[in-house]
Parts: structure tokens; C-alpha cells; sequence
């Protein structure tokens, strides 16, 4: 099956198409420093083409959960470099996945500042704070300056990616996160040159492209999309037009792929939302595409098959089933999934303790 075929992604020969999905696990050093347990967990998986880690904050600033790493000094890095080791100590590729989350944060997580976003329109939804759920905070609008400031925040923790020995890194700019929150209409309200017209919203994105790219290659630099997503609050009045225009001028940066979801949300009562992400969105992409969201070993291959995506990527099957491709290969069965043990935690229940077959 083409699924377990090796390709070349730039200058990486990745052994299968199988792409382990970036998931928020929340097991990481209160400080944000991965640890040894992290590195056995991603070693595991490293059967996959491709591992991309669980979103990692680039700030202070940009933290929005609990035990969740981060990637903005001395000890993230080191913390990471054995994580990287580890993958590659198997024979794995893994790209690190950096993002700011920008209004889906409260001030208890911040040190009693302020999230901030591209207008001060708060989120629908909840965080987990130290003290318990709370609402998310109304962000502050970020000024021209810290705009820039924030630029510079991403182009560094790129630096300290590569630092740590990462083949690559994927810019998170789906899911409701600041990245996101620029680019949809609900969530910017701005009148300067980042607000307004699609061209505007997209501004602050394709800048940060341009930052991180002076320090990696673009063909190790992937980016995440989520066009017709609802989590956290995210929403546009004309995605179609948004992320069409968004995803055609990603096509002047030669990365590394661009990596969509299908919703994770339902859809049925946002008729601007495209339903088929991949027969509509995935045909406008000229490079490598790799598509995420419920898809089985056989749906996976057949649209990998069938040219409309060149690599599938595995959330929670990947959680449970540490050696995947393996067993996509052998047809086997597959652990039953946990959902009580996705977050948190500090041992290797539901984390590290899932069987691998002999």
C-alpha cells in the first residue's frame, strides 16, 4: 500500500507516509522542559514517517496549558535535545511544532497579565488553571510594535529548535491560536494593515513564515491549517475565500507541506464552512500535503492512492498503538484507546505503557 511507501519531503527520505499527528499530552516539567519520559514516548513512535510534537510555546506569553513544553531558553532546548536524540537513536524524523495561543489563555497562566490577540474579543470555552476551569480571559489587542516583537519571538524559538537537533519545524496556525486568530474574521476586528481584508489577516502569518525561513531551509518548515474549524472559537464569514487566498500564496514559500484538518467540530449549521477540506482546499496546494482527521489505515491509503494527499497523519491511534506503522503493515489489531489518560499525568500510565507487538 502507498501509505507505507518511503518519499522524499525536501532533502528527508521519510520511510512511510505515516505521520504522527501533533497532540497536546500536558507531561512535560511544570517550567515547560520536556523530560525523559517525554523522550521515551516520542522514541516509541518512531516508526513513523514523520513525528510532529505536540504544540510548544515560543514565550512566556504564549503559554496556555498546564505542563505543556515550551521552546524559549537554555533548559527547553536541552530538554528537547534529548527528545530529538531519542527519535533519532530509532531512525526517526521529527519536526517540532511551535505555536502561541494568543486569547485562549487566562491571566492565572500568565503571571496575571493578559492574553493577547489581534483585538480584544474574548473566547467561548474554558482553560484549566491551577484553580480549577475558568473562563478564558478577554485578550489585550497587541500593538503594532508587539507585533513585531512577536515576530521575533517565533524567528528565536526556531533558532533554539534547530539548536536542539529538530529535522524541521511546523508553524501552528489552526485551532483557534493566535496565528489563527489573525487570519479569521470573528477573531480580528482590526482596522490597521493586519485587519480588514484577507490580504491584511494573512499579513501577520506569511511575516512570521518569512522570520522563521531565515533560519531554516523552507523545505523543513511545515505549516497546519484548520479552514473549517470551530475549535476554541475559531471562525470566518468566508473561509472559502480566506483560506483560498491564503493557501495559493503559500505556494511562493517551496515548505516542506501544509498540513490540513478535516472539523473537528460538526459543521452542519455553518454553511460557510467546506465540508470536503481536501477536495476543495487540498487541489489549490502545489507542494506536499499531508491530511489529518479519523482516518483508518484504509481510507488513509486511499487517499494517499488516489493523489489527493501525499502523507495521512494519526492522532489518537498513534497514542495507542506505538508502533503503528507496523502494524498497518501486518494488518494487526490495535490497542484500545484511553481517553481518560490523554492529558496530564506524570508516569507512564496511558502514555508510555501501551504494548507494542512482538
Amino acid at each position: 500500500m502507498k501509505l507505507l511507501n518511503n518519499m522524499q519531503l525536501g532533502s528527508l527520505d521519510l520511510k512511510n507516509r505515516v505521520i504522527m499527528a501533533p497532540m497536546t499530552r500536558m507531561r512535560s516539567m511544570p517550567d515547560g522542559v520536556p523530560t525523559d519520559l517525554n523522550a521515551t514516548y516520542y522514541a516509541q513512535r518512531a516508526g513513523a514517517g514523520l513525528i510532529i510534537t505536540e504544540a510548544t510555546a515560543i514565550s512566556k506569553g504564549s503559554l496556555g496549558y498546564i505542563n505543556a513544553p515550551s521552546i524559549y531558553n537554555a533548559d527547553h532546548v536541552d530538554g528537547w535535545k534529548k527528545v530529538v536524540n531519542a527519535v533519532h537513536a530509532e531512525g526517526g524524523k521529527v519536526f517540532l511544532q511551535m505555536f502561541h495561543v494568543g486569547r485562549i489563555s487566562h491571566h492565572d497562566l500568565l503571571g496575571g497579565s493578559e492574553p493577547v490577540a489581534p483585538s480584544s474579543v474574548p473566547a467561548r470555552g474554558e482553560v484549566h488553571t491551577l484553580s480549577g476551569k475558568k473562563s478564558y480571559s478577554t485578550p489585550r489587542a497587541l500593538e503594532l510594535s508587539e507585533i513585531t516583537d512577536v515576530i521575533t519571538e517565533f524567528k528565536i524559538a526556531a533558532q533554539h529548535a534547530k539548536d536542539a537537533g529538530f529535522d524541521g519545524i511546523e508553524l501552528h496556525a489552526a485551532n483557534g491560536y493566535l496565528l489563527n486568530q489573525f487570519i479569521d474574521s470573528t477573531s480580528n476586528r482590526r482596522t490597521d494593515n493586519y485587519g480588514g481584508s484577507k490580504e491584511n489577516r494573512g499579513r501577520f502569518l506569511f511575516e512570521v513564515i518569512d522570520a522563521v525561513t531565515k533560519v531554516w531551509d523552507s523545505n523543513r518548515v511545515g505549516i497546519r491549517l484548520s479552514p473549517s474549524g470551530l475549535l476554541h472559537d475559531a471562525g470566518d464569514s468566508n473561509p472559502r475565500d480566506t483560506y483560498g487566498y491564503i493557501i495559493e500564496k503559500l505556494n511562493d514559500y517551496n515548505l516542506a507541506y501544509l498540513h490540513l484538518m478535516n472539523p473537528t467540530l460538526p459543521i452542519d449549521n455553518h454553511p460557510e464552512m467546506e465540508p470536503d477540506v481536501i477536495g476543495f482546499y487540498g487541489k489549490l496546494y502545489k507542494g506536499n500535503v499531508i491530511m489529518n482527521g479519523g482516518f483508518t489505515r484504509e481510507t488513509g491509503n486511499d487517499l494517499v492512492e488516489s493523489g489527493q494527499a501525499d502523507m495521512i497523519s494519526y492522532g489518537k491511534l498513534f497514542i495507542s498503538n506505538p508502533d503503528l506503522p507496523k502494524r498497518f503493515e501486518l494488518n494487526a489489531g490495535y490497542n484500545e484507546f484511553d481517553p481518560n489518560s490523554i492529558y496530564g499525568g506524570s508516569g507512564a500510565e496511558g502514555y508510555t505503557d501501551y504494548p507494542i507487538l512482538e
